[in-house]
């Protein structure tokens, strides 16, 4: 019997040879491939890593950026802080410095207000003294020269025995008002009181002002 009837055998042509030979060639190949030396393989790791590498880089990139940014948010806002806080200091150092200029002014004002006499002559001059504060004109002569004529120097005279008197309406005081013309007349700061001397000498002298111009020009009954 021949080769190729023998059981169990098979024939290999020639095409099966060219086959197995080229497994065996790919398969050489990929040993090969497989057993790269150290260098080589080091090159492919190179390559590989170097996205991470880059990607680091640029992640530090961003935090520095951002770090930065902070940095700049803290100083704005320390500025902001340091101004409005200076801003506040320099208001309150006005505030004080206008409290002290009106308890300074309120106490030259009250440090400039004479004390006057409880007489005649003091109740003249603290008339005057209000007077010129209202702009009311008139001098000492022309008001002690009116009282005089008036009330001699009383202020609790009255007269019961006029027109006035008879309307109901009597003249009080030291230049003898009646209460209508004291009471349109009377100057704010002065005691509401037709006895009350100085309040009474200043309210005729206005209402004297406002007639006859001061009571400088006042001689006789008004």
């Amino acid at each position: 019997m021949s080769a190729s009837s023998t059981p169990g055998h098979s024939r290999l042509t020639k095409a099966h040879k060219l086959s197995i030979s080229g497994v065996a060639t790919l398969g050489a190949a990929a040993l090969a491939f497989s057993l790269v030396p150290a260098g080589a393989g080091e090159t492919e790791t190179v390559v590989s890593a170097a996205p991470v590498a880059w990607t680091q880089v640029v992640d530090g990139a961003q935090t520095k950026a951002v770090q930065q940014n902070l940095s700049v948010q803290h100083v704005v806002a320390a500025k902001a802080a340091s101004d409005a806080a200076a801003k506040a200091k320099a208001k309150a150092a006005a505030d004080a410095k206008k409290d002290r200029e009106q308890k300074t002014a309120a106490s030259r004002s009250a440090t400039r207000t004479p004390v006057f006499a409880n007489n005649l002559d003091g109740w003249i001059k603290e008339a005057l003294f209000i007077m010129k504060r209202e702009g009311i004109p008139g001098s000492y002569h022309g008001i002690h020269r009116n009282v005089m004529r008036e009330s001699s120097g009383n202020p609790l005279a009255i007269n019961n025995w006029d027109i006035n008197a008879r309307n109901g309406i009597p003249s009080k005081g030291l230049l003898q008002v009646i209460a209508p013309t004291f009471k349109a007349y009377h100057v704010k700061g002065t005691k509401f009181d037709q006895y009350d001397p100085v309040a009474n000498i200043v309210a005729a002298c206005n209402y004297a002002a406002d007639r006859y111009g001061s009571m400088d020009n006042v001689n006789s009954a008004y």
